[in-house]
């Protein structure tokens, strides 16, 4: 039926075989070395998170590490009610970042509290005969084990037995940070603006402003989290009836889409001609208004540059140059439409029909939730695989030196016979603290190299998981094209039927797809660190030319998208090998390219007033809802700390979900379109 509308209503002839009627059932095997690749890798990918389980240690991402390579928490040992790392001197740590993924050149040691007041070793020392109890406090911030208050400063300093200076502190990711506080716009700490270092000199809170970068601001925003999370924890539900809302109105605008598909595309379109009609019209009478005023008769180039662009508005010429634009673009819409109605005619056709399609098959919109939880499976596998390989390795020691000039600075180590090296009297003061966590053995030398394995193979499932959701769609939607008597001669299960085709035969064509477009994506990850690392470069050709390699892969990906899609489409309806496919589908799009882009800009449009519609839609009954607005939920609603916490999910769900069905529906027309 829909062939004969499209060959009446273009009047051009249709080559097409007759003794075709529908996707192929006596297939064979495609792409079957690519197959066994996939696997192979897919083997060799779970061997890799297996190593890396056995390697890796989650502990030294949860706990913080002392400069002894032992945990703080770490339940059986000795720190285990010492969960907090406390830094001798935090002004050599450059930032948090450095404190928190780095290593800060200063003794670390696991305390069970933050301190809560300034001090200094010097007048702990000073009044320990009389004041025993702060030697007893202070002494808790030392090495373990080290109690002689009567030790010379300059040794105790040299040595690092004790921090020179303790500071009021507050635990923030296990670390203790300075106790920031803004007074009358003056950072303060402990409402002091001053504070002895230990070393003779008095020193302002402001020193400490490097480490102390965005601390306060994501302390802060750890209360509002916590608020956050309190509105989740109450509202959850009703969240959830909003995206069931959304799942409801997607599904009957996708219905309604075989009875108002054209009528909302004219509507938009002429719309759109009244608008820019009115835009005209508004303009000559601004140009018209403006003829006499003084002033007005100036160009932009008599001007020159003004901040204030409203002066531009008093000009004749202003007004004059927007008449024209817009008078252009009427032009060029009127003149598309006349020689493109016919094209466009076809694309709501197809439109009309794709709602039919998934009328008949109303499973169809359900499975991209199977795609989603092949996805969030290869997620959760590669963030664990990443996390334990990150985390493999023995503690690394390096040579900690005072002196900038100690030639074993930064030098490996083993802390049980540092003691007995002559590096403590080449370089008085020098320790052998914890670093990193590394190895020296094959497998700790390509530890970066398993890294962007994993990420690769990461890509390329993720992209076999779509490709074999595209191809499942595509089976089960070319199965009621090629349906002679709809719904009799469609099979029971198309789309059942569909998926174990794709599988059963064509899981190394959708493979070979995947790993064409992961090849592609990994090196667009690559480029993008590489721009990261060189941000602070003043080469500005090295910057040019990765912003044009960068360009280049971000086109070069989209299209092998457009391209995989569209041979996915073939070997589902012809069973073909992926080349073949991706060719005959590439060729037979080009012969039509002006259809292809009508369709596709009219289908993109409609689908996404569909999504803003679902959104928009649910999202301002969320609003009257949650802001009890609704006089019959007003009692209903719960009390929130930020309302805009679960509107926004709702929003953004609604679209999600949206999505999800349009997503379905578009690969509908895509299909429907190629086998026609």
């Amino acid at each position: 039926m829909i062939l004969c509308y499209f060959i009446l209503n273009t009047g051009e002839p249709r080559k097409f075989d007759p003794k075709f009627r529908g996707p192929i059932h006596n297939r064979h095997c495609t792409d079957v070395i690519c197959c066994v690749i996939f696997i192979v890798v897919i083997l060799g990918y779970i061997a890799l998170g297996i190593v890396a389980w056995v390697h890796g240690d989650p502990r030294k991402v949860i706990y913080p590490t002392d400069s002894y390579g032992q945990f703080c928490g770490q339940k059986d040992t000795f720190n285990e009610n010492k969960t907090i790392l406390f830094y001798f001197n935090i002004l050599k740590c450059a930032s948090p970042v450095v404190l928190i993924n780095l290593q800060c050149p200063t003794t670390q040691l696991c305390v069970s509290k933050c301190p809560d007041r300034f001090a200094t070793y010097i007048d702990v020392q000073a009044s320990y005969r009389y004041r025993p109890d702060q030697w007893n406090y202070f002494k808790q911030y030392c090495r373990p084990g080290f109690n002689n208050p009567r030790k010379s400063v300059a040794q105790v300093l040299r040595d690092e037995d004790c921090p020179s200076m303790i500071i009021p502190s507050r635990p923030f990711l296990k670390r203790c940070f300075p106790d920031f506080s803004t007074k009358n716009g003056v950072l303060t700490v402990a409402n002091q603006t001053t504070f002895k270092d230990g070393r003779g000199k008095t020193r302002n809170v402001t020193d400490l402003r490097e480490a102390a970068n965005g601390i306060n601001n994501v302390l802060d925003a750890r209360s509002v989290g916590m608020k956050i999370f309190e509105d989740y924890a109450i509202s959850w539900y009703w969240i959830l009836i909003g995206l069931f809302i959304a799942m409801i109105v997607s599904l009957l605008f996708l219905v309604l889409l075989r009875f108002t598909a054209g009528v909302l595309f004219w509507i938009f379109i002429f719309g759109v001609i009244g608008i820019i009609g009115y835009g005209i019209w508004h303009c000559y009478w601004e140009y018209d208004h403006l003829k006499g005023i003084p002033g007005s008769d100036l160009t932009v180039y008599d001007i020159g540059f003004q901040t204030d662009f409203r002066v531009y508005l008093q000009l004749r010429q202003t007004w004059l140059a927007f008449m024209i634009l817009l008078c252009v673009v009427e032009i060029i819409i009127i003149l598309m439409l006349i020689f493109l109605r016919n094209r466009i005619r076809i694309a709501i056709a197809l439109l009309k029909e794709g709602s039919r399609a998934i009328g008949y098959i109303m499973s169809t919109l359900f499975y991209p939730i199977v795609t989603f939880i092949l996805i969030a499976i290869c997620i959760s596998y590669w963030a664990v695989t990443a996390v334990f390989l990150a985390t493999s390795g023995e503690p690394v020691y390096k040579v900690m030196a005072n002196q900038t000039l100690c030639k074993y600075a930064n030098l490996t180590c083993d802390p049980e016979t540092f003691n007995t090296t002559n590096v403590t009297k080449l370089c008085p003061g020098a320790q052998c603290t914890f670093a990193f966590y590394g190895g020296e053995s094959l497998y700790h030398k390509y530890i970066f190299i398993f890294q962007l394995a994993n990420a690769f193979v990461f890509l390329w499932l993720v992209n076999f998981a779509i490709a074999l959701g595209q191809c499942t769609l595509a089976g089960a939607f070319a199965s009621y094209y090629w349906a002679s008597r709809k719904p009799a001669d469609i099979p029971l299960w198309p789309l059942f039927s569909s998926f174990g085709r794709a599988i059963r035969y064509h899981t190394g064509s959708l493979a070979f797809g995947a790993l064409i477009l992961a090849i592609v994506q990994l090196i667009r990850v690559i480029l993008e660190y590489l721009d990261h690392k060189l941000k602070g470069t003043q080469n500005s050709f090295t910057r040019f030319l990765l912003c044009c390699l960068k360009c280049c892969f971000w086109c070069l990906e989209r299209f092998l998208k457009f391209i995989n899609r569209n041979a996915y489409i073939m070997i589902a309806i012809y069973g073909k090998n992926f080349c073949t496919s991706a060719k005959e589908a590439f060729f037979l799009l080009m012969r039509n390219v002006v259809r292809v882009a009508v369709l596709d800009k009219v289908t993109d449009f409609l689908l996404f007033l569909g999504k803003i519609l679902v959104a928009g839609g649910v999202g301002v009954l969320a609003f009257f809802f949650f802001t009890q607005r609704i006089p019959v939920f007003a009692q209903e609603a719960p009390a929130l700390n930020y309302y805009w916490v679960p509107l926004l999910t709702v929003i953004i769900g609604s679209y999600l979900v949206a999505h999800g069905f349009f997503s379905v529906y578009a690969m509908c027309v895509d299909t429907l379109f190629l086998c026609f």
